[in-house]
């Protein structure tokens, strides 16, 4: 009885600390920026209410629906273009790197970026990209064009680009530890059988390899659908995303309530996008088995 009752408050304990940071820091903040979504505005006041005009608003008014696809639409792209960089190199390193000294050199290299500050990175894109930058530079020396290329920087293109080198060690590390885990003797006896390279791989490797393509598709889309300093620096005037429309409410308009309600529906669509991931994996961890 005294045994069970030590090992309840050990767990209470060890427990706790983790409930309460998530309670204060995640949880709280949400409630109230859900409470502060239906107030109302009157400057330089937000009277609190119980209405859906800021959520009508959102929809209502063509411009804020433009920016939230073009947000989905970036953040799908850079998905993508990171999958196409990170799955040929990660297979590179787990199938093809024999020494475990070099592939862990090669890994590190991947994700050493991250310990480098994110606004550095993007203002390192911004001066390779840019009219004087390293590229144009290069291409002007070789004489591959006579004047600066303009359409490299300040659009979409850039920022799917930026966004995409940035985001790809996020894409990597799931892909590699999913692909680590696939047994090689599921491999050897697929070439046993006569199966070449390529039908293995797409029999078996690509499949196994579905969970950690999953995650960090889940990864890459949702940190770059919150990105709000690539488009700012890269992105050029009409390249803005959702996530700079809500810190223009918080900041320069003064719009708390509206910024909420856009910072709640941004919040439904990440939620809406991870439980489709976890339902893809599950479904495919089943159709496997």
């Amino acid at each position: 009885m005294r045994y069970a009752r030590r090992r309840r408050l050990e767990f209470a304990a060890l427990v706790s600390a983790p409930v309460i940071w998530w309670v204060v820091v995640l949880l709280v903040p949400y409630i109230i920026m859900l409470m502060i979504s239906f107030y109302r505005t009157q400057f330089p006041f937000h009277v609190p209410d119980f209405q859906i005009a800021n959520y009508l608003k959102i929809f209502a008014e063509s411009q804020y629906v433009t920016i939230l696809l073009r947000s989905l639409k970036i953040s799908i792209f850079v998905s993508i273009v990171t999958f196409a960089l990170a799955y040929p190199l990660t297979y590179f390193l787990v199938f093809k790197v024999r020494s475990p000294r070099v592939r862990t050199i090669i890994y590190v290299a991947t994700i050493v970026p991250l310990w480098v500050s994110y606004l550095l990175r993007v203002y390192t894109w911004k001066i390779v990209l840019g009219t004087e930058g390293i590229l144009n530079t290069f291409l002007i020396w070789v004489g591959v064009v006579n004047e600066p290329i303009e359409v490299l920087i300040y659009n979409q293109f850039a920022m799917v680009i930026t966004m995409a080198y940035i985001f790809t060690p996020f894409m990597v590390m799931p892909i590699y530890a999913t692909l680590e885990k696939i047994p090689r003797s599921l491999i050897e006896g697929s070439k046993d059988l006569g199966v070449g390279s390529i039908g293995t791989f797409l029999r078996i490797t690509l499949p196994l390899s579905v969970p950690g393509i999953l995650v960090g598709f889940t990864f890459t889309f949702c940190f770059s659908f919150g990105d709000f300093i690539s488009p700012r620096l890269v992105g050029g005037p009409y390249s803005n995303m959702i996530s700079n429309v809500i810190s223009t409410q918080f900041g320069q308009a003064m719009d708390w309530p509206f910024g909420s309600a856009l910072s709640m529906i941004m919040l439904f669509i990440v939620l809406a996008v991870i439980t489709a991931s976890d339902r893809f994996e599950r479904a495919g961890r089943l159709d496997l088995g």
